[in-house]
Formats: C-alpha cells, sequence, structure tokens
C-alpha cells in the first residue's frame, strides 16, 4: 500500500483528501491511500512516521507549514527562498520539503496573464504570500505587499490605509492571499478602496469556497478580471503528485 496523507491541526475538511481518492479512483490507481493526520502538536509528526512506515508523501497544511521544516532533511531551493513547506517526499533516506502553492500560483498566473506582467500588489503577510511573492519575482513582476498594521522599517509593505488611489492605478493586480471571504464568511474581504478598481484591474482571490469571493463579485462589478484560486489549488495538488511519485 502506497500511502499519503495531510498533516495539520484542526482538519475539519480537506480539498486535498477528496482531490486524490477521486484521483485514484479515476485513474485506476490500485494500492493508493489518502488519510487525515490531524497533529495536536507538531511534535507528534516523529511518531507518526513511524506508526505509518510506508508513507511515501505528505501535505502540509495550517499551523504547521513552517514549524515542520526543523524535522525535515532539507528544502527544495524555492521552498527556502519562501520558507514554507506545504508538500513533503518522503523516503527511508531522508525528508524533503517543497513549496507546491508556488508551482500552482506561478502556473496558474502565467496562463492567466498570458504575455502581461502588471505590478501587483499582495494582499496579506502570511505563508501564502511568501509563496506569491517567490513566484512574483521569478517571473519579473513588481510587487508590495498590504498588511493591516504598517511596517515603519520596510517600503515594500503597506498597510491598507496607506492605499492612495496612485497606487491602485499603478499596480493592477490585486493578489488576495489573506483568508477572508473563505466559506462560512462569506461577507468578508480585505478592506481595500473598492471605488479604486475598475477596467485596467485584475483581481486573483486564492480563497476557491466559494467560488466568487465578495473581493471578486465587488471587483467585477467595477469591470475588473477576476479569477478564484481553484486553478492553483489542481495545479498544486498534480505537483506534489509528480513530486512523490518522481523516479530519483
Amino acid at each position: 500500500m502506497k500511502k499519503y496523507g495531510l498533516i495539520g491541526f484542526p482538519l475539519t475538511h480537506s480539498f486535498s483528501k477528496k482531490y486524490f481518492s477521486e484521483k485514484f479512483q479515476k485513474e485506476g490507481l490500485k494500492g493508493c491511500q489518502y488519510e487525515l493526520y490531524e497533529l495536536p502538536t507538531i511534535q507528534a509528526f516523529p511518531a507518526l512516521l513511524a506508526k505509518v512506515p510506508d508513507l511515501i508523501g505528505l501535505n502540509v497544511t495550517i499551523p504547521y507549514k513552517q514549524q515542520v521544516i526543523a524535522f525535515l532533511d532539507r528544502l527544495e531551493p524555492a521552498c527556502r527562498a519562501i520558507g514554507a513547506v506545504n508538500c513533503i517526499k518522503v523516503s527511508p533516506d531522508e525528508l524533503v520539503g517543497f513549496n507546491t502553492d508556488y508551482i500552482g500560483f506561478r502556473t496558474s498566473l502565467e496562463n492567466w496573464l498570458g504575455k502581461e506582467r502588471p505590478a501587483a500588489l499582495v494582499l496579506g503577510t502570511g505563508g501564502a504570500s511568501n509563496a506569491v511573492a517567490q513566484a512574483l519575482n521569478d517571473l519579473n513582476i513588481a510587487f508590495l505587499k498590504v498588511s493591516r498594521a504598517s511596517h515603519p522599517d520596510s517600503k515594500s509593505i503597506l498597510s491598507y490605509k496607506e492605499l492612495a488611489a496612485g497606487i491602485l492605478a499603478d499596480h493592477p493586480l490585486i493578489i488576495n492571499t489573506t483568508p477572508l471571504g473563505t466559506y462560512p464568511n462569506t461577507s468578508e474581504r480585505p478592506p481595500i478602496p473598492l471605488k479604486q478598481l475598475g477596467k485596467n484591474h485584475w483581481v486573483y482571490d486564492l480563497v476557491y469556497n466559494p467560488a466568487e469571493t465578495s473581493l471578486m463579485k465587488e471587483a467585477a462589478g467595477r469591470g475588473a478580471k477576476t479569477k478564484n484560486g481553484m486553478e492553483m489549488l489542481h495545479l498544486q495538488a498534480e505537483a506534489a503528485w509528480e513530486i512523490w511519485n518522481a523516479k530519483e
């Protein structure tokens, strides 16, 4: 039996389990199993590996994307730059960390933008924003991050209150990396000045449930192009599958 799974806490719902279980069935992949491994603390991680010795790969979700790094033998280069892991390849010799959020987002954004490279505002400063930032850097897209609080020591991080009209005009690509708007709190959205959005803007919301977030709906109503995080989610899942099953 080839075993895969997800670690995090709490694990009340999981896109990954549904996705991979359906993949195994649809593609006739026998002897494959995907399970949820809810760990109350990251200190329980070594015990999980000992208890399930036939694990091949793991996804990692909140709150362990950074904490798990201390237990790994090495990180893939882009993952090291991001400082967060959401995918682990497990072998008898080593544990290797990857960030497939980066891979999924970069591919999805390239698919959407085509040859366009508009400057971006990245809403949020958490782990997902670091993966987005790395992808933007690699695509030569200039960006600023936006957070709830001011960062006087950083010219590249603004607060929402500092988003003057000229800044949104000069940064047509808006990327929401926060969980605001996720089900069941669907009325929430990042506090950007919506009146400044128009037909020249692209709004990419990493949230995928609901399919159209409050931010996307408001932006679309003002003529902006919008996209949710579902394609990114599928791409990062397939990237994880390729990593786990790559021949050495």
